[in-house]
């Protein structure tokens, strides 16, 4: 073995960045994969090239996922390119308008390189050093954006799932602390925990039930409360549901208010949900996944308003933030509060490093390993401005309100949100005097034909148990003509399904 050990020398070995060999072979093979990747996006303006998913998997599956010796990776590009980049989703396209899955901004694409190269670890000090501090500065940024005092604090986090998560972690171990005086992270959940209770729109992420199960507590200790008309949490069944609550000997301990529905992006009463949040003693979490970039627009940031008096907020930064899959935030009103997921580890974070000024991350993450993600969103504000990213967002706000207008006012179509509070549009094709049965089947076949001829993804989506198509509309790359030229292919297809049925 020993000998076997020193015959083998690694040191010159062209995958690794510590000799000319690998230099020089970094440098081919980013030259390599960048062609590959501009003559897909040179060559594709459609959002997908068509093809149904067993054909996908078929093709796949004739690929091998190893090579005992090596290949070349101009022949795996190649490949690459065949079977994996031309039947990707091309967000990049200005009618890949489905889901809120942004294109990306150029120098954020440029730090994932940095990211991968330099493979910071964010869970301590001395594994990632100067991007500890980088950090550290965006989140002080973000805090300052919301409105923020200086005793916030917060972490970079996988998105939307991972945040809001965290915050209904934090807001069942501080009311566990503060009304049992448990220390839930040492002793676990005291029985009365079968109590507890969490409130939300109905209209809320799923991820509220799920982090609800994951909690211990179960799905079932999510009250849903229902929506006015522009699909925002109603205040009136607030209270009422409340009230039922306390007759029940329940226990709130936390309100989700949503900044950014998924389907209609709609933005709760943040005002009023504070002030009923301190009038209970409730945790007031806001997931602001989507509507969070409101931060940086000029013509609608007052939407958010009251964002400001949440103990804990979710931001995600791979939405309206034009960032690389994944990146979000996860922001508190109050740096104490990540008290209850501190853990302490001799190896990684000991308690005496932080007395001696070494930030570990770690402390206030549930995760250990973590990307170095904040090189993403720090490059792109220095390089695009903020002036970019205001108009950028603020473009595609005023495109969904022109948007639902014209859908609106043409024949054979209905809006839900007529009056978008963000970009995105909910409607249907709606031939007159036609069932729900029958209009809920030609929606369902409009959206796969769109995606099946690679002229545009919509999302589908359903409302009161109908079927309705969706626009998001990220991209400020999109423009009316092109959603034009959709509804007319709409209207092409709907007319032809129509006459197939009947």
């Amino acid at each position: 073995m020993i000998e076997m050990i020193n015959k083998t020398n690694f040191a010159y070995s062209p995958f690794f960045l510590n000799n000319e060999a690998g230099f020089n072979n970094y440098t081919d093979s980013l030259k390599i994969i960048e062609k590959r990747l501009t003559d897909f996006l040179k060559e594709n303006n459609q959002p997908y090239s068509g093809k149904k998913p067993h054909e996908i998997e078929a093709r796949l599956n004739e690929l091998s996922l190893g090579s005992i010796k090596g290949e070349t990776l101009e022949g795996v590009a190649a490949e690459l390119a065949e079977f994996v980049i031309n039947d990707s989703i091309n967000v990049h396209s200005p009618t890949c308008i489905g889901h809120l899955h942004c294109p990306t901004l150029i120098p954020a694409v440029a730090a994932e390189m940095i990211i991968s190269t330099l493979n910071q670890s964010m869970d301590s000090w001395d594994q990632s050093s100067t991007a500890t501090f980088i950090e550290e500065r965006l989140i002080d940024w973000l805090c300052t954006q919301v409105g923020f005092s200086d005793k916030a604090d917060g972490i970079f986090t996988s998105g939307g799932t991972q945040s809001n998560y965290m915050g209904l972690l934090l807001a069942r171990d501080a009311y566990c602390k503060r009304v049992w005086d448990i220390d839930v992270q040492q002793h676990g959940l005291p029985t009365e925990a079968k109590k507890l209770r969490i409130l939300c729109s109905e209209a809320a992420h799923f991820t509220v039930r799920k982090s609800a199960a994951q909690l211990g507590l179960g799905e079932q200790a999510v009250i849903t409360v229902k929506t006015d008309s522009n699909h925002r949490l109603s205040i009136d069944e607030l209270n009422r549901r409340l009230m039922i609550l306390e007759e029940q000997d329940l226990l709130p301990f936390a309100i989700v208010a949503t900044c950014g529905t998924t389907d209609f992006g709609s933005i709760d009463p943040l005002h009023e949900l504070s002030a009923a949040a301190m009038e209970k003693g409730l945790w007031l979490h806001v997931d602001a996944a989507y509507g969070g970039a409101m931060i940086l627009s000029r013509d609608f940031k007052e939407l958010i308003n009251g964002i400001e008096l949440a103990d804990s907020i979710t931001v995600d930064f791979h939405k309206l933030f034009y960032q690389p899959i994944s990146c979000g935030a996860f922001l508190v009103s109050d740096r104490n509060s990540f008290q209850y997921i501190q853990h302490h580890a001799d190896y990684l974070n000991p308690q005496e490093d932080e007395e001696e000024g070494m930030v570990h991350l770690v402390n206030k993450s549930i995760q250990t390993t973590r990307r170095f993600d904040a090189l993403k969103l720090w490059m792109s504000l220095k390089v695009v401005g903020l002036d970019t990213f205001a108009e950028m967002i603020d473009y595609t706000c005023h495109l969904a309100r022109e948007v639902a207008a014209k859908i609106n006012k043409a024949e054979g179509f209905s809006v839900l949100n007529k009056n978008p509070e963000l970009n995105a549009v909910v409607f249907r094709y709606n031939p007159e005097g036609k069932s729900d049965q029958l209009v809920n089947l030609l929606n369902k076949q409009i959206q796969q034909e769109l995606l099946k001829s690679g002229r545009a993804f919509l999302a589908k989506t359903r409302f009161d148990g109908q079927v309705y198509l969706k626009m998001t509309l990220l991209n400020p790359m999109t423009k009316l003509e092109h959603i034009e030229e959709i509804i007319n292919e709409i209207r092409v297809l709907g007319e032809m399904f129509k006459m197939m049925e009947e």
